[in-house]
């Protein structure tokens, strides 16, 4: 019996063991050479907005919400269709979240749900690039045109992805990325901050840093000695070592390959299940060039359960991506109810993700679309041998 085929798998190369060995073995392991040079490559596919990298995707967000000011008494408009920590990372600085439903189709913020939502009181709208398909950053700076808001893209799946010719990293006032195994791209865990706005970026590398201060022109007490330091507003270790930013780099090299894979895996996905009865496939927007960091499928006539629980029995790692951020007992224990973000409910219903990962060979892609065939039929196809 062959091993579970899962939904998502890193690539790591002998190149990559290099990089991380030769910083190992330099005088560097964290606050080094690596991190500046990490952050410079990154600013390469953000369209030059500068980047501060951090230690996972949940503090990218944590980092850019405390660079925007979100504090105890302000509001963030949250879609639900995202991860948690979209949500959690705004609620940990005392914000009150509000949720926005999605589009039909992208399943990203939708802008008019999104006016809606806003007030006098919100301080961020987030967007969130769902499976790696850019939100509508146009109609959503539209939409919240005299609003104080700032518009921050959750990019976690879309790095590499492009918006209407522009590059993802580029297309709000602060953008975050994530570096998990299963991401477009890894440092093992990490995260990064992008931002074309200077303050917010040295309010992003501070909060990152402790809030340290060292800045002989900013110190309150310049004259102490060469050693000293301030912290003038708190922060948090959320430092990416040397010995991961060199991983991201040697991974950063190949993020074109990454992306140009997984495209011609969708684009195999999209031809087999074309015609195949009660699935539908995802949409793309004329406009948008995804980074597709998922497949997501959705699975008609309330058979999500059974189809999930068959390709699982053959083998296959599917998965479902993701709960409506406001059903989880943290929110509704806040007072969220279901039923206020009906397209969203409606598409988790629906909701599976499909194996993707640029290892992915067209072999076990096959096999996956021919157990997602068997389990419609309502048969659980056998694992392979």
């Amino acid at each position: 019996m062959t091993a579970m085929l899962p939904y998502g798998r890193q690539s790591v190369t002998d190149d990559d063991v290099a990089a991380v060995v030769a910083t190992l073995r330099s005088d560097w392991l964290t606050t080094g050479p690596q991190v500046d040079a990490f952050e410079a490559d990154l600013a390469g596919w953000t369209g030059g907005a500068g980047c501060a990298a951090v230690a996972n995707g949940t503090a990218a967000l944590h980092v850019a919400y405390a660079a925007a000011g979100v504090g105890p008494g302000d509001e963030v408009v949250v879609p639900p269709m995202t991860f948690v920590a979209t949500a959690s990372s705004a609620v940990a600085l005392g914000a009150r979240i509000v949720f926005a439903d999605v589009e039909e189709g992208t399943f990203t913020l939708d802008p008019a749900a999104a006016a809606a939502a806003t007030t006098a009181r919100t301080k961020v709208v987030a967007a969130v690039d769902y499976a790696g398909h850019p939100a509508d950053y146009d109609a959503l700076r539209t939409a919240l045109a005299g609003s104080d808001a700032l518009l921050l893209a959750d990019a976690a799946h879309s790095i590499g992805g492009t918006y209407r010719g522009r590059p993802v990293g580029s297309l709000a006032d602060l953008t975050t990325f994530s570096f998990f195994p299963t991401k477009n791209l890894t440092t093992a865990e990490g995260g990064a901050v992008a931002t074309a706005d200077p303050e917010l970026l040295t309010r992003a590398r501070r909060f990152r840093n402790i809030g340290l201060v060292r800045e002989r022109a900013e110190l309150r007490e310049p004259d102490e000695g060469g050693w000293h330091q301030e912290v003038h507003s708190f922060g948090l270790n959320y430092r990416l070592p040397d010995v991961l930013c060199a991983l991201g780099r040697s991974q950063l090299r190949r993020l074109g390959d990454f992306l140009a894979a997984r495209a011609r895996l969708v684009a195999r996905y999209d031809e087999a299940l074309a015609d195949l009865p009660g699935v539908l496939t995802p949409t793309r927007r004329p406009w948008a060039a995804p980074a597709w960091h998922l497949y997501p499928v959705r699975i008609l006539d309330g058979r999500r359960r059974e189809v999930y629980d068959r390709m699982r029995a053959a083998g296959i790692g599917v998965q479902v991506n993701y709960l409506p951020v406001h059903w989880h007992p943290a929110f509704a224990d806040l007072g969220y109810r279901r039923g206020s973000c009906p397209v969203a409910e409606a598409f988790y219903a629906q909701q599976l993700s499909l194996p993707l990962y640029p290892g992915l060979t067209d072999t076990d892609q096959d096999r996956v679309i021919d157990a997602l065939g068997a389990a419609l039929r309502g048969v659980t196809a056998p694992t392979a041998a």
